[in-house]
């Protein structure tokens, strides 16, 4: 057979919820949570958040020192693999309600529908509701002053904490 043809080997599932499962009320304890849980290639890679505050590089050596030996007695990953302990960054991805609650009054980066258009919103998170956010900004042309924008949930399509520079 070619290598044109040959068909790559099957890659062996990995268990990630149950995963998550197990190491959730470790790390809960000590006041982090699963931010995300994803396989890439041959390496684990976990996000975890802080309840309050942020993630610093201790932390993540502390977790992955508490979630690798979990990991290695439970036997769930059938293959060697590597596990990586991230912090979600200082530009962290706003994915549910819970996180934008929890960013109010951050800064944020919000690109949102417009009828046909699509446009970045950059300012302070003063809001959220049933309705969606409101992020309060400063024109960028003309005479400075605070503009704020009403974003409905549906129009939403990515947002993310922002570092102002």
């Amino acid at each position: 057979m070619s290598p044109h043809n040959s068909k790559p080997a099957p890659r062996s599932s990995w268990p990630l919820p149950e995963v998550r499962r197990l190491i959730e009320p470790s790390l809960d304890s000590l006041g982090f949570t699963v931010d995300e849980l994803t396989r890439t290639g041959k390496a684990l890679r976990l996000v975890i958040d802080r309840h309050t505050g942020v993630v610093s590089v201790d932390d993540c050596q502390r977790v992955s020192e508490l979630v690798g030996p979990l990991l290695d007695q439970a036997d769930l990953i059938p293959d060697s693999y590597t596990l990586e302990v991230w912090s979600p960054g200082a530009e962290r991805p706003l994915r549910n309600r819970a996180d934008y609650l929890r960013f109010t009054g951050f800064l944020v980066n919000v690109r949102a529908r417009s009828g046909e258009a699509e446009v970045v919103v950059e300012g302070t998170l003063e809001k959220v509701d049933d309705q969606g956010i409101t992020v309060v900004g400063q024109r960028k042309t003309g005479k400075a002053r605070e503009v704020r924008t009403e974003i409905a949930w549906p129009d939403i399509e990515a947002a993310r904490t922002a570092v102002a520079l």
